[in-house]
């Protein structure tokens, strides 16, 4: 995951170029956003690129982006 897209895993492929809407509830709020799939692994996943991100929602997805970050930090020293 970044400020630019994430990669899902998900056993339903989609094409290329298929737009999506995003709607996820983290601790740091709801985040809503469009995206497109940039690239299928068949079997494994969709990595998806935002198109549209709301000025609300994007400090919530960087607070998100820092935690995780922080976290698998943290455990890759445990």
């Amino acid at each position: 995951m970044s400020m630019g897209g994430l990669f899902i895993e998900t056993p339903q492929p989609r094409p290329a170029g298929t737009a999506t809407r995003l709607d996820f509830l983290v601790a740091e709020g709801q985040i809503r956003a469009d995206a497109v799939v940039r690239h299928a692994n068949p079997g494994s996943g969709l990595g998806l690129k935002f198109t549209a991100l709301s000025e609300l929602d994007r400090p919530k997805l960087a607070a998100l982006i820092t935690r995780l970050r922080q976290a698998q930090h943290f455990l890759g020293k445990a």
